[in-house]
């Protein structure tokens, strides 16, 4: 104790601050920050913010997480300044919104917003937030006029959604997925399609767009490798009111070939949304791409109907057991009820026998005289490999191209290629 050298401790470096009109308003937020970063983190105003970047305190400044609530006088102006001047010298910023709109959310995410977690936070969302935004590259320090004349461009990083070409003949088609029950590969069947398609042609392949509906057991995300983003919730909730560049804001790329709108981060009830919402998301989706792939939940909700109704063909996945025909039985006479189109239903079996296997291929016919049904697909088992895919977050085209399973989905695939082509030669 000598030296003296416990008497002299440097200030703390102020590694990250919030700003907000009232961050009193945020407990969550001041406890969470506090969490990430112990006593490395302050608290500004957004006139103190502003100033505060000219200062040498900030070059430590590794983020500002910006705390807005659609209850304050907001002025966008200045937050988007504050977004737009932060941007300049290389520090990152996080939206942290309560009840924002879609469209002034769309607008501070196209000003240069790093991420957004809606308010109030779940469960790790900022931890989660910090550590994409650590993951990045670090921003680049450019002027702010530079940054104002890239305004409403996207990033291009593996996270962004594709650039979208001519469309085939000017008209999508739609093809939805829903499983009949539990683990029959409706969402392997929605991913490997999608991609297949995707991939259908060298020279012109068609742009498409995976939506992923299932909002409770969703597993796009996971099959492809993507993340998961808070945003989405909001924009499922204001789907009405949102418009096409909000929507393209929400998609994820996936290899630089397919688009896709995940499920949301946390698990919600099947009727968060509405016929309205889906009839916006699947009209928003169809305006932008050849073809929409839409893997539903195993469940019928109020809008099945919409997708029915919007698809080309609706493909149902099933196997050879008594639950399935059960449950198929019971879907078939919930859509006769209601008068629903039944001949857009597309039955197909999952791992089904093999050319082989004869007593199989009568239980297949059985099955389907006695539910007055056609199966217009039937899949082979892919065994291990299909489950390593999905572990993986690789498509079967890239991670076992030669599997059965991935055989029959690409025949499938380029039926329905062939079908689009056919129909727009004919407009």
């Amino acid at each position: 104790m000598s030296s003296g050298l416990a008497l002299k401790s440097d200030p703390a470096r102020i590694l990250a601050c919030t700003v907000s009109k009232n961050v009193h308003l945020f407990d969550l937020l001041i406890e969470d920050m506090e969490v990430e970063l112990g006593d490395a983190w302050g608290d500004l105003s957004f006139d103190e913010a502003r100033a505060f970047l000219d200062q040498p305190d900030a070059e430590d400044l590794e983020f500002l997480a910006i705390a807005v609530t659609a209850d304050d006088d907001l002025d966008l102006g200045m937050v988007g300044e504050l977004i737009v001047a932060s941007k300049a010298r290389g520090v990152h910023s996080i939206l942290v919104a309560h009840d924002l709109g879609p469209a002034a959310l769309h607008e501070l995410l196209r000003l240069g917003a790093d991420d957004f977690v809606p308010y109030p936070l779940a469960e790790g969302a900022l931890h989660d937030a910090v550590e994409r935004m650590r993951a990045n590259k670090p921003v680049p320090v450019v002027s702010a006029s530079d940054l104002v004349a890239r305004k409403g461009r996207a990033d291009r990083d593996t996270s962004a959604p594709i650039e979208i070409g001519q469309r085939l003949g000017g008209q999508a088609a739609v093809f939805a997925v829903q499983g009949i029950a539990g683990g029959t590969g409706a969402s392997t069947l929605a991913v490997n399609l999608a991609w297949e398609l995707a991939n259908i042609d060298k020279q012109k392949s068609p742009s498409v767009c995976l939506l992923d509906l299932d909002l409770q057991a969703g597993t796009v995300s996971t099959y492809l490798d993507l993340p998961r983003r808070d945003m989405v919730i909001e924009l499922l909730q204001d789907a009405r009111s949102m418009d096409v560049d909000a929507f393209k804001q929400a998609l994820l790329g996936y290899d630089g070939k397919l688009s896709v709108f995940p499920a949301p981060p946390e698990l919600l009830p099947l009727d968060l949304i509405g016929p309205e919402e889906v009839e916006a998301l699947i009209g928003f989706a169809t305006q932008c791409f050849d073809v929409v792939v839409i893997d539903m939940p195993h469940s019928l909700v109020m809008w099945t109907e919409t997708v029915l109704s919007r698809s080309d063909v609706y493909f149902t996945t099933m196997e050879l057991d008594m639950r399935s025909a059960q449950n198929a039985m019971r879907f078939l006479k919930a859509l006769r009820s209601e008068d629903l189109p039944i001949d857009k239903l597309n039955f197909v079996l999952n791992r089904a026998p093999g050319m082989t296997d004869l007593s199989g291929k009568t239980r297949v016919k059985k099955l389907a005289e006695s539910l007055g049904i056609k199966i217009g697909t039937q899949l082979p088992d892919g065994g291990r490999q299909v489950m390593q895919a999905g572990d993986h977050g690789l498509p079967l085209m890239d991670s076992a191209r030669k599997n059965p399973l991935r055989r029959e989905i690409t025949k499938l695939a380029d039926g329905l290629h062939k079908a689009m082509l056919g129909q727009a030669a004919t407009k």
